[in-house]
C-alpha cells in the first residue's frame, strides 16, 4: 500500500529503562494524536525492534514536504507540552529525517517492516533512482509477504532545524539522507532472511547506493489516523 502523502518524518531511537512506561503513556495517549491532528498530517505509526541497532522506529506520513516545514508543525515542535518535555527526557541515539517520499508502491500495509538507512553521491542519484525503479523495487515487490515498497530522500535543510523537542531530549539528531522501506506480512523468521538477504550490501552497491548500511527490522505497535489530538 502506497504512503499517505507525498512527504514523512521518519525516526529512530532508543528509551532509557526508566523512562519505558511513560514513553508508551505519552506516545500513544497524546504525541500521536497530537501529531496526526496537524493539518496535513495522515497517519502516525510505531514500531519496535525484531533486530535492530535502534529499538523504535516511528513513520509519520504528511501530505507533503511544505506541511513538514509549515507553521502548524513548526509551532508544535518548538512549544511542547509538559508531558513531552517529561517523555523525551529519556530519548537515547535519535536519528530523525524530514523527507520526501520518491517512490511508494504495494498492495497493502504489513506488520513488518525493515528500514535501510543509507547514502548516494551526488553523482550516482540519478542512476540510483533508475535502478531502484527498474530492478530493486520490482524483485522486492514480486518476493513472498512482501506488502509495500518505499523510498524516502532526506529534506537536509529541514532535517537539520534544531527544534525545542530537540533541544528537550538532550541529544543532537542523527540525519540519515536515504531511506529504503520493505514491509511485510509473513512470519518474522521469513520475513527477517529475506530482508537481510535482498537489503545485503551488496545489493545495496550495485544500485550505486553508499554504505555504511543500517539495516532494522520491526515490528507494528500502534497506529493512529487522522483525529483531533486532543482525542487521545
Amino acid at each position: 500500500m502506497s504512503l499517505a502523502g507525498e512527504a514523512a518524518v521518519a525516526i529512530w531511537h532508543d528509551i532509557a529503562p526508566e523512562g519505558r512506561e511513560e514513553f508508551y503513556a505519552w506516545h500513544g495517549h497524546e504525541h500521536m494524536p497530537e501529531r496526526v491532528g496537524i493539518p496535513g498530517f495522515q497517519r502516525g505509526r510505531r514500531y519496535v525492534a525484531i533486530e535492530a541497532s535502534l529499538e523504535f522506529f516511528n513513520l509519520y506520513e504528511a501530505l507533503s514536504v511544505e506541511v513538514l516545514k509549515g507553521q502548524d508543525y513548526t509551532s508544535r515542535v518548538n512549544a511542547p507540552t509538559p508531558w513531552t518535555l517529561s517523555a523525551v527526557k529519556h530519548f537515547r541515539s535519535v536519528a530523525r529525517s524530514i523527507c520526501r517520499v520518491a517512490h511508494s508502491s504495494g498492495p497493502a500495509q504489513g506488520g513488518l517492516i525493515a528500514t535501510l538507512r543509507y547514502d548516494v553521491p551526488e553523482d550516482a542519484v540519478s542512476a540510483h533512482r533508475d535502478t531502484l525503479q527498474r530492478r530493486l523495487i520490482p524483485d522486492l515487490l514480486a518476493k513472498p509477504g512482501v506488502a509495500g515498497v518505499h523510498v524516502l530522500m532526506a529534506d537536509a535543510e529541514a532535517s537539520g532545524i534544531a527544534t525545542a523537542e530537540q533541544k528537550a531530549r538532550g541529544v543532537a539528531n542523527a540525519v540519515p539522507r536515504w531511506v529504503l522501506l520493505v514491509e511485510g506480512w509473513s512470519d518474522e523468521p521469513a520475513f527477517v532472511a529475506l530482508a537481510k538477504q535482498a537489503l545485503s550490501a551488496q545489493a545495496l552497491d550495485a544500485t550505486g547506493a553508499e554504505g555504511p548500511y543500517s539495516l532494522d527490522l520491526y515490528r507494528h505497535q500502534i497506529t493512529r489516523t487522522k483525529t483531533a489530538w486532543s482525542a487521545g
